[in-house]
This record gives structure tokens, sequence and C-alpha cells, in this order.
């Protein structure tokens, strides 16, 4: 595994370029016909590099005013793993093209939904590089 761009991870800046706020939106669009019924929004962290596997996450932040409730958030994983606008693959294969890692080589996985607090919810993103 390359020691420079690819140990080092993503900034927050190129997190957002990656997974920008739209898309959250167009999600969302998509799934209840308009954003503003979301109860929370998406964005996409980063958590290290461990054993030839990149750890990334799916934030979800609870809304002003709205309630983030476990069940609307523990069936997502299967949800994002499908879905066009959220477009794991793509994800990441922008990620890879970005750490300079040749997409032939990777793998990915979601995890399952966790509980940071009442008002964030994670969904782990596992990138595996052989």
């Amino acid at each position: 595994m390359d020691d420079t761009k690819a140990g080092q991870g993503l900034t927050q800046k190129e997190l957002e370029t990656l997974f920008p706020e739209e898309r959250s939106h167009e999600f969302f669009d998509a799934f209840y016909g308009g954003s503003e019924d979301s109860h929370f929004d998406i964005r996409l962290g980063f958590d290290g590099v461990r054993d030839n596997k990149y750890y990334f996450f799916f934030e979800l932040i609870e809304r002003p005013g709205k309630c983030l409730a476990c069940n609307m958030t523990y069936g997502l994983p299967h949800v994002f793993a499908r879905h066009p606008i959220i477009n794991i693959q793509g994800l990441v294969a922008d990620i890879a093209s970005l750490l300079g890692i040749q997409t032939a080589g990777i793998s990915w996985s979601l995890g399952n939904t966790t509980t940071q607090s009442s008002r964030l919810h994670r969904i782990p993103l596992i990138i595996s590089v052989e």
C-alpha cells in the first residue's frame, strides 16, 4: 500500500467533494419526494487506515427539531448499498482515484448502523485493498 496520500486519508474538504450535501438532499428527494421531510442529513467521514483497509463512515446527523430514531436508520445499510444516488460503487472508485489506489484491487462493505449519540448515527464503509 502506498504510504503517501493513501496512508493519510482524505481531508474534510475532499470528503465533502466526494459526497456533497446536495447528494443527501437528492437521496431524500427520491426517498420522500422532498428533502425537507428528512429527519437527518448524511455526511461522509474518515476513520483511518488499518491492515490494508480504509475505514470511512456515513454520518446520519439529526436535523434541528427532528428525531433521529433507530428504526429509521438501522435498515439504511441495505438501502445505501444499492441506491443509485448514494452510488457506493462510484463513491469507492472516486475515493480510490483520490488516494491513488487501483480499483481492480479493492472491495467494499457496509457495516451495521451504530448509535454514537441520540443525534448522531454512523454507517461504516470499509474499503479493502489487496
